[in-house]
């Protein structure tokens, strides 16, 4: 059984039958989410034509909602699963001035310090992303 089989993958911030959505603890990219099918499959095309439009929307659900909060430079999504091979998509607001920019968050960082947002988006994150999927999935 994989990883994400196993365990949740991150703060549990939303959930339906089909998937959930998780805060990463990765302190230089606050509001890094991932969304996660919540049963195994490795590739998009394994699933259902539904199944794969019902994720796209959470995905771009997330992206909405941290956009909303962050009003970051630009949002990456990325779905690799070479490491851990079960379906997920990563929903990541980047700053010009995060470590890594316009790198990858997984290349060489070009910076030392981490960009500091505003206390308390924490606690405006998870509403944020309950009432855009609410809104915008239909789910």
């Amino acid at each position: 059984m994989c990883e994400l089989c196993k365990k949740t993958g991150g703060e549990l911030l939303w959930e339906n039958r089909l998937c959930r959505v998780v805060l990463v603890d990765e302190e230089d990219y606050p509001g890094f989410c991932r969304v996660i099918l919540n049963h195994h499959a490795v590739e998009m095309t394994d699933l259902g034509e539904a199944d794969r439009m019902s994720l796209m929307k959470v995905v771009f659900g997330v992206e909405r909602a941290l956009r909303n909060i962050f009003s970051p430079d630009k949002i990456n999504l990325a779905s690799l699963g070479n490491v851990t091979p079960h379906l997920h998509w990563h929903v990541i607001p980047r700053f010009t001035s995060d470590r890594h920019f316009p790198n990858a968050i997984w290349g060489k960082a070009l910076r030392e310090e981490s960009i500091a947002l505003a206390q308390g988006w924490r606690e405006v994150l998870v509403p944020e992303i309950r009432a855009v999927l609410d809104r915008e999935t239909g789910l």
